[in-house]
């Protein structure tokens, strides 16, 4: 994977990270870059049945252990079938959530147990890492207020579960180091992206590979 990149929205829902993934893909685009959007779970066709299973509001009696799992099922089919192959032929790879979504929300939100959570994200995700992660910081009654769409499963857990997944994303950004840069999301979406337009010039310096 010498070649390709691979660059990771992260944050809690509403924060604009699918708005501003698509839009870096289509920058890229603009310039030559081969890109390739994804998003977690989803992208292949046996990851996008898994979502509709995880986000269904009808599936309320699901486990944590059942969502984690399935969670790591779909990421799996989409690092073999999409992301990996993608990378090796040295396109750019924009996802809109990764792994770090689910040490936030199974482990932040849900409680399970972060060395379970980390063993489970490696296997998820057959080994690909992100080369940059951008976590979009939004306060949690801002992120529900700019939510327009009718809430899934997830968004109905309310503020009080958006808000312990937030506190992950951060405490993560904080140990994580130079992987993740936390954008501060609270502007108009040329404020956030122009920083996201920044950080990208600055580590990868406009260059493919």
């Amino acid at each position: 994977m010498a070649h390709g990149r691979f660059v990771s929205f992260e944050g809690i829902d509403g924060c604009g990270k699918s708005t501003h993934a698509a839009h870096l893909a289509e920058v890229c685009g603009k310039i030559g870059v081969e890109v390739v959007l994804v998003r977690d779970p989803g992208s292949t066709r046996l990851s996008e049945k898994i979502r509709a299973l995880l986000l269904d509001p009808e599936n309320f009696e699901m486990a944590r252990e059942c969502e984690l799992l399935l969670y790591e099922a779909a990421r799996a089919q989409l690092a073999a079938e999409v992301i990996r192959p993608a990378l090796l032929r040295g396109a750019w790879v924009i996802a809109d959530r990764f792994f770090d979504s689910t040490t936030a929300y199974q482990g932040g939100g849900r409680r399970i147990d972060a060395s379970f959570i980390q063993k489970a994200n490696e296997l998820g995700s057959l080994g690909v890492v992100p080369d940059l992660t951008f976590i979009l910081d939004l306060p949690v009654e801002e992120a529900a207020r700019r939510r327009a769409e009718e809430a899934d499963r997830i968004e109905l857990e309310g503020n009080a579960f958006a808000e312990k997944v937030r506190k992950a994303y951060l405490a993560l950004a904080e140990a994580e180091g130079t992987r993740m840069c936390v954008i501060d999301a609270s502007g108009s979406m040329d404020d956030t992206f122009a920083q996201v337009a920044e950080v990208i010039g600055t580590r990868f310096g406009g260059k493919r590979s």
